[in-house]
């Protein structure tokens, strides 16, 4: 096979054996770039000779006989709402076009220790608010599978880099399915740990209660490995979980015996695309071979999900978007004739029509006489959301679901229906609101050839149990093997 065809597992062995250096697998990547991104536009900064150098680094300590970290060699690339020192970190906005970082995120330091060579930043929604990839003030990112296709989003930019052979490995965000969506419409694994899991410190924060970083792979070991990096306490999140790590790439091949799955009947109802409930059940019947019970369970306040998110996120955005005023740094406007104007004028100029959009019904929720009504209200039926799920992990291992009700849509076909754009997260947003793990791994494919994903959920901190349960399917399977090449072709 070849270097961008490579899982992480192939590509380290590579390393070891020394018949693969750094440099040649990061060249590799670099000319991929080169080739596919002029039609895909999943990054919005490569810096060629930094990655080049930073690979030769590895490859030298490698020579020396040097320890080295876990991902030594392979590249990574990272989505634009992660603090980078000395790079861009414009959250695909006008806002912060011009914003270069003082400081690395906690994750970046955690990639730079373990040999990670950086390669680029990639493209996403607007401060990752939509799930196209559309909502960038800069580019429209496109499915590796179908150019005329949305890889889904906010993390469209990393998945399509995975997908189309540009990095092995990438990081996104999941706020509702940021992570999960795009990995599914792009045939990639996809993962958004618990929350609290992996620090959030130099993330440009969407939604505090509901961000979270994890990893994209093209395959679950390649996941597993890239989270286990990521993962671990830091003192400067409060939001930061002091709880042991498991080594995810250790137990990924032990078997899990009797394991129990539960599959909610409010998830199989009208609006799901057959093709999509087909690839579900018969993934479901994989799992039935290898010994897994299926039961069905009860998720009644899931229906209530697209509600109570489109109440909390905005309400945080409103709150966290309120410091780019002109002021402390980000744009601001070149003409104005008072403070109120000058806010006014920067704000217009630097957010998009979605950021505005959300802003907007966050204030608005959060205004005098309406907190009650609808932030409060919101929170309380949050509750109900993850009690729901915490009743249903008593009698179940992981819950299986769709994680969209389609496969990737065209683009341009709801980017001006925000309502039916909203509704693609309606599987993947109720995790966000209860704190929950969540993978999608590939699990079948359309008529069309476009990828149909898997979603699987864990109680909080079962990512070592959800990592092993998606191994299982992918190792019955061959779904994780499809490239999308003809991209380069």
């Amino acid at each position: 096979m070849s270097i961008v065809g490579a899982t992480t597992t192939e590509l380290l062995a590579r390393f070891e054996r020394g018949d693969l250096s750094s440099v040649e697998a990061t060249t590799a990547y670099l000319d991929a770039i080169a080739l596919n991104d002029q039609r895909v536009k999943a990054f919005l900064h490569v810096d060629y000779d930094h990655a080049v150098a930073q690979a030769k680094a590895v490859d030298a300590k490698r020579a020396r006989g040097e320890p080295l970290g876990k991902l030594a060699g392979l590249p990574v690339a990272v989505k634009d709402v992660v603090c980078t020192a000395g790079q861009p970190t414009t959250c695909a906005s006008r806002m912060l076009k011009n914003f270069v970082p003082p400081y690395d995120a906690h994750v970046v330091t955690r990639l730079r220790l373990a040999d990670a060579v950086l390669i680029g930043k990639t493209n996403m929604d607007e401060f990752a608010m939509g799930s196209s990839t559309e909502n960038s003030a800069f580019q429209v990112t496109r499915n590796p599978w179908d150019l005329e296709r949305t890889p889904g989003g906010s993390s469209g930019g990393s998945a399509a880099a995975v997908a189309a052979g540009m990095s092995p490995l990438a990081l996104g965000t999941d706020t509702g399915g940021s992570i999960r969506l795009p990995a599914g419409y792009c045939g990639v694994v996809g993962m958004k740990p618990t929350y609290g899991r992996v620090s959030r410190f130099g993330l440009v924060a969407y939604g505090s209660s509901l961000d979270q970083i994890g990893p994209f792979a093209n395959d679950v070991a390649g996941a597993a490995l890239l989270l286990e990096v990521l993962s671990g306490y830091d003192r400067r999140d409060s939001t930061s979980v002091d709880t042991p790590v498991p080594e995810y790439s250790r137990t990924l091949e032990e078997p899990l015996g009797g394991l129990r799955i539960g599959i909610a009947k409010e998830h199989f109802v009208e609006g799901l695309d057959r093709e999509v409930e087909q690839s579900v059940r018969d993934a479901l019947e994989v799992y039935r071979s290898l010994g897994a019970e299926i039961q069905e369970i009860s998720l009644p306040h899931s229906k209530y999900a697209v509600a109570v998110y489109y109440v909390v996120a905005p309400s945080e955005a409103s709150s966290n978007l309120a410091r780019y005023d002109g002021v402390h740094y980000g744009h601001r406007a070149a003409g104005f004739e008072n403070m109120i104007d000058m806010y006014s004028a920067s704000r217009g100029e630097g957010f998009g029509p979605e950021v505005k959009r959300r802003i907007m019904l966050g204030t608005y929720a959060l205004s005098a006489g309406y907190y009650d009504a609808y932030y409060l209200k919101a929170l309380k039926v949050r509750r109900l959301i993850r009690n729901d799920f915490d009743k249903a992990f008593e009698s179940v291992d992981v819950i299986a679901s769709p994680v969209a009700p389609t496969p990737a849509f065209k683009i341009g076909e709801l980017i001006d229906d925000p309502l039916a754009m909203y509704l693609s997260d309606i599987y993947t947003i109720s995790a966000n609101l209860a704190g929950l793990p969540g993978l999608c791994l590939p699990a079948g494919a359309s008529c069309d050839n476009l990828p149909i994903g898997l979603q699987l959920l864990a109680p909080p901190f079962d990512e070592d149990r959800l990592l092993r349960a998606a191994r299982m399917f992918e190792r019955e399977t061959q779904w994780h093997k499809r490239r999308a090449m003809e991209v380069g072709d």
